[in-house]
């Protein structure tokens, strides 16, 4: 369980005079703009004025440190459990207190381990079984020699995966969820750095429909906890896994598993489609994958997912605050409490680590794996993306099922733009496609 909360702050402690960040000289609505809306196109212009280390003043986040820079972004995400803890509002503002999310220091931790099995290893043998079946299934009713978007039959590829990886068998419940998610997760990733209003006006804004789906889903996982409780047998999957432990409560159990169905497909399902918004447009690229997929390797692929999450990165920042009463990074001393959001997608598309960055070119990667600091689609340090591993397996088996089986048209269609939708980057018309069967 969390911490109790403490009276004392060791904000409180008084730290030595130091240098500052330069401070972006907008008020704080226009730069709340900026970096909500506009984020991409703003941070460019603050970069190019300002340098790789700036701080800003939004809503919500309030007086926050942008650093675009790869040893300072380093050095922000291997920071000390103690000296660094998790950006505030962050994702247990949605998922619940309970949620990996919402833990820092020993907590955090207790929680990374008792969840890595499930996400690493043999058990990795297993979800790519789940993986080639869901892919089967679904790209069986894909319309041939019609454009259509792939978002929504990777979200559906995605969720049935993370549903039966935390689940097991099927059962009456898992339906259940698959209708209530989709809905939920796209009003959760509006609302989900929001602040939420207070009880007596919170059923007059959107919060109210996101607290009825909240008491649904609580509702039909609280019966598959009820019955995983009493029937563990040999069971290997995460619920089981959670309620094994004697570790969480009831609630806790819930946060967490809203947890690994949010964090577990949206952000794949989006990686997806832009994997094929990618390869409609690079032949030569497609070309190779294909040849690679029938002779049974895998290389050139994983070389390709790691230049499509540079290329096209689906969470663009990663965050962190402050927790002692000050913090060294470079030049600049960080006060107690202050927010640092490392900016991913500026590292990514930094000319000075990549040549040409907004070209597609999977070779950067064929030969080397992605350098520590130079690439973070998963983020870094004790708060890497839990299931980076399974994502990654995810994503090769998805792409060598559907190159085995189907043949995708490439053109000249221009690129999409990215859309944000909250947490995530998606492709803006769902990374259309036209495929044909392969005879």
């Amino acid at each position: 369980m969390p911490p109790p909360a403490t009276t004392t702050s060791v904000c409180d402690v008084p730290t030595p005079e130091r240098s500052s960040p330069p401070p972006v000289r907008s008020p704080k609505l226009v730069a709340g703009v900026g970096f909500a809306i506009c984020r991409r196109a703003a941070m460019r212009k603050w970069i190019k004025r300002y340098g790789r280390l700036f701080e800003i003043n939004v809503p919500f986040f309030g007086r926050t440190v942008i650093v675009s820079d790869p040893p300072l972004a380093r050095s922000v995400c291997t920071a000390r459990g103690d000296a660094m803890v998790n950006v505030q509002p962050n994702l247990s503002n949605w998922f619940g207190p309970g949620s990996v999310f919402g833990l820092d220091g020993a907590f955090h931790h207790g929680r990374r381990r008792l969840l890595a099995p499930a996400f690493h290893g043999r058990a990795l043998k297993v979800t790519e079984a789940i993986v080639e079946e869901q892919t089967l299934r679904e790209i069986a009713n894909w319309p041939e020699n019609t454009e259509f978007r792939t978002l929504e039959p990777m979200t559906r590829i995605t969720l049935n995966v993370i549903l039966r990886t935390i689940f097991g068998a099927e059962c009456a419940e898992l339906d259940q969820l698959r209708a209530l998610i989709p809905p939920y997760m796209t009003l959760g990733q509006r609302l989900a750095f929001v602040t939420a209003p207070p009880p007596w006006v919170r059923r007059l804004t959107p919060w109210s429909r996101l607290d009825e789906y909240r008491r649904a889903f609580d509702r039909i996982v609280g019966a598959l906890i009820d019955r995983a409780a009493s029937d563990l047998g040999d069971r290997t999957d995460v619920l089981a896994l959670l309620v094994r432990s004697g570790q969480l409560t009831r609630q806790d159990v819930c946060d967490e598993v809203l947890t690994l169905i949010g964090a577990g497909h949206e952000t794949t399902a989006s990686a997806l489609a832009w994997a094929f918004e990618r390869l409609r447009r690079h032949p030569d690229v497609l070309a190779e994958l294909v040849r690679e997929a029938d002779a049974g390797g895998g290389d050139f692929r994983r070389a390709t997912i790691s230049e499509l999450l540079r290329v096209r990165t689906v969470i663009d920042v990663a965050g962190r605050r402050v927790h002692t009463p000050g913090f060294d990074l470079g030049n600049w001393r960080i006060p107690c409490g202050r927010n640092v959001i490392v900016r991913i997608v500026d590292i990514h598309e930094n000319p000075a680590l990549y040549a040409d960055p907004e070209v597609f070119d999977p070779n950067r990667f064929r030969d080397a794996r992605p350098t520590a600091g130079h690439w973070l689609a998963f983020g870094g340090g004790a708060r890497r993306c839990i299931g980076a591993e399974y994502a990654t397996t995810e994503m090769e088996v998805v792409l060598r099922t559907v190159l085995q089986h189907l043949r995708i048209h490439t053109d000249a269609a221009p690129d999409e733009k990215p859309r944000f939708r909250g947490v995530a980057h998606v492709p803006r018309l769902g990374g259309r496609i036209v495929v044909s069967r392969r005879r």
